[in-house]
């Protein structure tokens, strides 16, 4: 099987072998007797010519496909080889190892330590993108991939790598138009993830023998004309999250108290009712005590009411007056609670 270009790959080896041996032939001119000389210079020639399309090398890092008469014959590691020459045998060179990156969105003008990048008509082309809510948004990625196959990277796609840029295209349009704007945004590692995966499966769905090291957006913003709509969408997101951020340190901070003191009222209250119920429950007690002594004696028991009444009475009186039930007026018998001066009188 032929091809008629060859991306990534490099073939070994001279063509026209007779053509060339003719053209040193008819350059050589030799005077009388050169005839043997000039057979000699056209055997070192074609000695020459032999071992350089016999012998082959292979750089590290490369794999070599062998074609013998056009038809795919084997693949080589690196390393000097022999191959059947004037021809016959054609090789050609694919770097394995390598990884190489295609940009999407944009241009490197100038590589280096701080590389310059263009965008031009094409690159915006590639970069504006529909979102599942209707948005428009601007995305640039890039993809690094590798000549895993390098017989299916020759022969089975006519050019890979622009293949592999129409899937990545493809792939990416229909993961940015499933989702909202805002989920492309926040979550870049999960649609780099997506990406991989569904381009390396159509690739290998096409034996293209590419295998891809990476997928990752690059940058994902708006375009440049609704750029300052954005700017005041995120920062009014942005102070609606400060409001609600705010608004839940108040909550954590007084919900707790607020339970807190309503704990400590509701046990207080159970405290109390307790102790009134406890109390009630004695004094309840303490009463069919009294009573079933009144039952049993009630003379003795209704003078011991009388004397501890009196007694509580008495022991929170301030004057205190003794009365004979025989006496006709009221005489101050004894001068309770009051203190007499120096001079008789009382104050």
């Amino acid at each position: 099987m032929t091809r008629d270009n060859n991306p990534g790959g490099e073939q070994g080896g001279p063509s026209d072998l007779p053509q060339i041996i003719q053209k040193v032939g008819d350059s050589l001119s030799f005077g009388k007797g050169g005839k043997h000389l000039r057979r000699i210079v056209i055997v070192l020639v074609v000695v020459i010519i032999f071992g350089y399309t016999a012998f082959y090398t292979i750089p590290p890092g490369n794999k070599g496909v062998i074609l013998r008469f056009g038809k795919f014959s084997g693949i080589v590691l690196p390393g000097l080889h022999f191959k059947i020459p004037f021809g016959v045998d054609s090789v050609f060179k694919v770097h394995t190892e390598q990884v190489d990156t295609a940009s999407f969105g944009f241009k490197s003008v100038r590589p280096g330590i701080r590389t310059q990048y263009k965008k031009g008509a094409t690159e915006e082309l590639e970069s504006l993108m529909l979102t599942g809510d209707l948005n428009v948004i601007d995305v640039e990625w890039i993809i690094q991939f590798r000549r895993e196959d390098p017989r299916k990277y020759l022969f089975n796609v006519r050019d890979p790598v622009m293949t592999l840029r129409d899937i990545s295209e493809s792939v990416n349009r229909r993961i940015v138009g499933n989702r909202s704007f805002d989920y492309v945004l926040q979550n870049r590692e999960e649609v780099n993830r997506m990406a991989r995966e569904e381009l390396q499966k159509i690739l290998d769905g096409y034996e293209t023998g590419i295998r891809v090291v990476n997928v990752r957006l690059q940058n994902v913003v708006p375009p440049d004309p609704v750029k300052g709509a954005f700017n005041e969408v995120n920062e009014a997101q942005q102070e609606k999250e400060r409001l609600i951020n705010e608004a839940q340190e108040t909550y954590n901070r007084e919900i707790p108290k607020a339970k807190g003191t309503a704990e400590r009222t509701i046990n207080r209250a159970r405290g109390f009712a307790l102790e009134r119920v406890n109390r009630a429950k004695g004094d309840a007690a303490r009463f069919s005590a009294v009573l079933k002594e009144y039952r049993d004696a009630k003379q003795v028991t209704n003078q011991r009411l009388y004397l501890e009444a009196y007694e509580t009475i008495l022991a929170n009186a301030k004057q205190i007056y003794i009365i004979d039930s025989e006496q006709k007026g009221l005489l101050p018998l004894l001068q309770l609670n009051q203190q007499v001066t120096k001079g008789g009188k009382g104050r």
